[in-house]
């Protein structure tokens, strides 16, 4: 441990302690990045990045944390960097470089370099503007310039930043969608030649996933989708997503699935999990499409498509089991209408299970993304849903189990044992028997054929 317990320090105190490390070690080192970016947007950023210009980085990571009261920085020798951790931050310090990627490699080239080098291999202008550790802004490359005018501009030739690390196409994306800026009229051609490079072995698909769920958190998902559509790098990376352009649709419709996706995306809430089955919604209609415009089954088609996709990014099994099932189920409260019993309302709260409400919110964006003639009704089902959720007890739950099915019976397990508890689960939903244990068995007792 540090020679103090570390208690959390205000930007201005983070900056006095570097300053002192540097001091103490006659360093020149800059804060650099994106800390400083958003310091001028008057964004949150409490990670800042040190950029050493004169000196030893991995010294300076020491001394700071002495300074600090923190506990020793963690090392990565092999890239000349450090970390160390405080409350509420997390400081990296590096020596001056310049990095690469080989055409067919995910681990970069690293070797040192003046700060000019490092500054322009990095992604993004507004990435290279510098904080002096007494506060002052440098600005040698027009970061300053391109952030006023909410532009995101490579420092060097696009092919060649994209070429240096590939994933920079999709963090351009991300930041377009993140902070509302422009794409520089050069960036997008450039994506178009190299999305061949967005793919493993070269960018891990951790890496590319990390992105996309940045992107579709962030304020503006149908604009991050948008632009991956048009710079090339949706159907390198969702291939699924991009075969929806284009395919017509009619009814209440008002675009293809493509144009339907993206306005269905930005109607549900910042929540991964939704925004990802919105876009995976319909991802099962061109596959399905016939003649007469029908989509039969699509929802079922889209959900292992959805699978498909999201094991391929490496997304964790629970995320993609919510996705799969919002999916299959997108369209049942779609098609809800006046006339549906309690039970059917009482089957879809039971199947949906804990996705009911995000499974509500995306068929309001489903509808509200088409010229559907009854918005509202998805307001009935909400209250006759809380109206059976409320109910106690309830008649979601199982109220007897394979072992009372057998004994009531007389019967030994087997494919019968489940379609009587089954039956019986049935009659309670649709209010035929009263939820109860006792109530059921009585039931199973004067009915020997059920």
């Amino acid at each position: 441990m540090g020679a103090h317990q570390p208690v959390a320090v205000s930007d201005e105190q983070l900056l006095r302690l570097l300053k002192q490390a540097a001091d103490d070690l006659s360093a020149k080192a800059w804060v650099v990045g994106g800390y400083v970016r958003d310091q001028l947007l008057d964004r949150p950023h409490p990670n800042p990045d040190v950029v050493v210009e004169r000196g030893d980085a991995l010294k300076l990571a020491e001394r700071f944390a002495e300074l600090a009261g923190a506990d020793p920085p963690v090392m990565f020798e092999r890239f000349g960097t450090a970390q160390v951790t405080l409350p509420g931050h997390l400081v990296e310090f590096v020596t001056a470089r310049a990095e690469s990627y080989a055409p067919d490699s995910r681990k970069p080239d690293v070797r040192p370099a003046t700060l000019d080098e490092d500054l322009h291999r990095r992604d993004f202008t507004i990435n290279t503007l510098l904080m002096a550790l007494d506060g002052e802004i440098h600005d040698p490359l027009g970061g300053r310039h391109d952030l006023e005018a909410r532009v995101l501009r490579t420092p060097t030739d696009p092919l060649r930043t994209f070429a240096d690390d590939p994933l920079r196409m999709l963090r351009a994306v991300r930041f377009a969608s993140e902070l509302g800026f422009e794409l520089a009229p050069d960036l997008l051609p450039a994506m178009r030649q190299m999305k061949g490079r967005l793919a493993p072995p070269v960018i891990s698909a951790e890496r590319i996933a990390d992105e996309l769920r940045r992107m579709l958190v962030s304020p503006r998902p149908r604009l991050a989708v948008e632009l991956m559509e048009t710079g090339g790098l949706l159907e390198a990376v969702l291939p699924e997503v991009a075969a929806t352009k284009g395919v017509s649709q009619s009814g209440y419709h008002t675009h293809d699935v493509f144009g339907h996706t993206l306005l269905t995306i930005e109607r549900v809430p910042s929540d991964l999990v939704l925004r990802l089955a919105a876009l995976f919604h319909d991802v099962g209609k061109p596959s399905t499409a016939t003649p007469d415009g029908a989509f039969t089954g699509h929802e079922n088609v889209g959900a292992e498509l959805a699978r498909w996709a999201l094991e391929r990014l490496r997304f964790s099994q629970k995320e993609i089991e919510t996705v799969v099932k919002l999916v299959r189920l997108h369209l049942r409260p779609v098609y809800y209408s006046s006339e549906w019993s309690d039970g059917a309302v009482r089957r879809l709260a039971r199947d949906a299970g804990p996705v009911l409400d995000r499974l509500v919110a995306l068929a309001r964006a489903d509808i509200g993304a088409s010229a559907y003639p009854e918005p509202e009704k998805l307001d009935e089902l909400q209250a006759r849903i809380n109206a059976v959720l409320s109910e106690r007890p309830s008649r979601l739950a199982p109220v007897v189990t394979g072992e009372d099915v057998m004994r009531a019976r007389g019967i030994g397990p087997g494919p019968q044992v489940g379609r009587i508890k089954k039956r019986l689960e049935e009659l309670v939903i649709d209010g035929e028997v009263a939820p109860t244990r006792e109530a059921v068995l009585q039931y199973l007792a004067n009915h020997p054929d059920v």
